[in-house]
């Protein structure tokens, strides 16, 4: 497969490759001198094939999860970097999920002001999501990727083979950004549900990795540094994010589907939207969760959404919204609004 290169005004070029063996292949792509840096799971799986693949190279491993993706993880990665003496001509190699992409994103772009970061993620959600892009950052004060920098990665290399040792809950985790994709892409809308049996099912989604990649791609280059289109890949997050936080128990994936839940929702009570789509959209969510959502503390949720990003202020929600087929919108509210509305929705039920 030809590899997806995203070009930006403000960066060098970087590029999406799919080799067969991304571990075989790390050699090409990272040079003589590198740091590999993972995560306990990973480096349980697949530690030895990095030390064949990068025999010269030092493997700084992390303990696995979202609760170790801070700023003294940051500087534990920092300080391995520098015991390895790396230069500037030598590259990070990040393998592992969104948490240790994110990470290694950051200490690269932090280090020597800037070294060359290879990204390998081995979950769907890394792959289909947070390994594009060139979003780095870590958690701080209890918010979700407060501290972090724009900063491409040279190559990212993806490897469908990874997902064979992921768990149900990890593939949900991709599942949600890739309906995501869904609500922003006609044509995959339209893939996905005539494939609906096979939301869940690995393969099928491995397939449509490529193609959400390329979808990014393009939002990249025209928006590299989030200042308009790109927002559009926070549809479902406001809401989403919100449920993370107040729902640790809880995949990403799982929490942007019920944030686009509620978010197709909130379309429906505020602006003008096709309501048929919307409900095939939320139809694709539903069969995507198969359960039934958790109850969800709409006070809590508010709260929490206060803290998102995209918001102008503490009294202004935020959300990027579906309203027709491949198209969104940025609904904004205020905040006793907003904490309102989700009061009225409810429990949403699958």
């Amino acid at each position: 497969m030809r590899p997806i290169r995203i070009r930006t005004k403000t960066e060098e070029a970087s590029a999406v490759y799919f080799p067969r063996d991304a571990l075989r292949a790390l050699k090409k792509y990272a040079g003589d001198s590198a740091l590999i840096f993972t995560d306990e799971n990973v480096f349980r799986l697949y530690g030895e094939r990095m030390r064949e693949s990068l025999p010269g190279a030092k493997i700084h491993v992390m303990p696995a999860g979202e609760a170790h993706k801070v700023p003294e993880t940051l500087g534990g990665l920092l300080q391995a970097m520098a015991e390895a003496e790396l230069t500037r001509a030598s590259a990070l190699v990040a393998v592992g999920g969104g948490v240790v992409g994110d990470l290694g994103g950051l200490a690269a772009a932090l280090y020597m002001r800037g070294i060359r970061c290879i990204q390998v993620p081995t979950t769907l959600l890394a792959q289909v999501d947070s390994s594009v892009g060139g979003k780095t950052a870590v958690d701080f004060c209890g918010v979700k990727n407060l501290i972090g920098a724009f900063r491409q990665p040279e190559a990212v290399l993806v490897d469908g083979a990874f997902l064979q040792t992921l768990p149900a809950r990890e593939i949900l985790c991709g599942a949600g950004e890739i309906v995501k994709y869904a609500a922003l892409d006609g044509a995959l809308f339209d893939l996905l549900r005539e494939r609906r049996e096979d939301l869940c099912d690995s393969s099928f989604l491995s397939s449509v990795v490529p193609r959400c990649i390329a979808f990014k791609a393009e939002i990249v280059r025209r928006d590299p540094q989030e200042s308009g289109l790109r927002r559009c890949l926070n549809l479902g997050h406001t809401t989403g994010h919100a449920i993370e936080l107040s729902h640790p128990e809880l995949s990403h994936g799982a929490c942007v589907l019920y944030g686009i839940l509620y978010e197709s929702a909130l379309a429906k009570r505020y602006l003008q939207c096709d309501e048929e789509y919307l409900s095939r959209l939320e139809a694709l969510c539903k069969r995507a969760l198969s359960a039934h959502a958790p109850g969800i503390d709409a006070a809590a949720c508010a709260r929490l959404a206060r803290l998102d990003k995209k918001n102008r202020s503490a009294e202004q929600i935020a959300a990027v919204v579906p309203v027709r087929k491949g198209e969104f919108a940025l609904l904004e509210l205020a905040y006793e609004e907003y904490a309102h509305a989700l009061n009225q929705i409810g429990e949403i039920t699958c």
